[in-house]
């Protein structure tokens, strides 16, 4: 039976990639992408007639407004994609004085699931792309007071996306699954170009993962866990999202984050 199924970060990359085989497949996916032109070339590229939903995930706003958009027009989202993330930047700061990777990788995506969660069912998925690039959470680089390197401050947010999915999953016990999916490493995307300088290894590696963490009967059961795509099976995270004083203190500041960020 086909899915709807809704990719954050479908312009290019894994996200396109993955939209574009379950597509071929006869899903319903859903686009978002920040550039109105790329969800337009996106779209084309899928083919079909998919629905393209434009937001900066850097504006807590423009988040709450695209949750409303699909849930005015769909009663029910099978799988949710938490694809997109951001690494090197200009000027990682945001207007509202939190670090951009923070707000892609972590605050954005936790908001989005949450405004979507009434349309989710209990047999559908969410699927956060984490990375196996993590490292404990500095509570102040979460709130925007300390700055850190561009690599620091991701696998920060990395760890900060696994630890809410294992949060969430416990609170969501009768359903849907929540999964967090390191994709695999230095696959061949725009944000591994500029921020290594190499080209990187076949995007069909992170996209088959994803379509799996999206429908495959494996993952059923697999809600709270961590799959780590470099060694193709489910792994404990980073030590410190087991860590239940670490874990807490960083939940609390995603949520004393987003309730200042309104």
């Amino acid at each position: 039976m086909p899915k709807t199924i809704l990719i954050t970060g479908a312009t290019d990359g894994i996200g396109l990639l993955t939209a574009k085989t379950l597509a071929a497949k006869g899903h319903n996916v859903l686009l978002h992408g920040r550039s109105s032109a790329k969800l337009a070339a996106a779209a084309k590229e899928v083919g079909g007639t998919p629905e393209t939903y434009s937001a900066d995930l850097t504006r807590m706003a423009d988040v709450h407004a695209m949750a409303a958009e699909v849930r005015k027009s769909h009663t029910r989202l099978d799988v949710l994609i938490n694809n997109a993330g951001v690494l090197k930047l200009g000027n990682p700061t945001t207007k509202d004085g939190y670090d951009a990777r923070f707000m892609v990788n972590t605050f954005a995506p936790y908001v989005l699931t949450r405004a979507l969660l009434p349309i989710i069912p209990k047999d559908g998925r969410i699927v956060n792309l984490s990375s196996a690039a993590q490292a404990p959470v500095d509570l102040d680089a979460l709130h925007g007071r300390k700055q850190y390197d561009d690599m620091e401050a991701y696998a920060q947010s990395k760890l900060a996306i696994t630890i809410w999915t294992r949060a969430l999953a416990k609170e969501l016990a009768d359903g849907p699954v929540v999964v967090a999916v390191n994709p695999g490493s230095l696959l061949a995307s725009k944000m591994v170009k500029e921020g290594f300088g190499i080209a990187g290894n076949d995007l069909g590696i992170g996209a088959a993962i994803l379509r799996d963490a999206a429908l495959n009967p494996s993952f059923t059961a697999a809600s709270g866990q961590y799959f780590d795509n470099d060694s193709g099976a489910f792994a404990n995270p980073h030590a410190a999202a087991m860590d239940e004083t670490h874990s807490t203190a960083v939940m609390d500041g995603i949520h004393a984050a987003i309730t200042h960020l309104g």
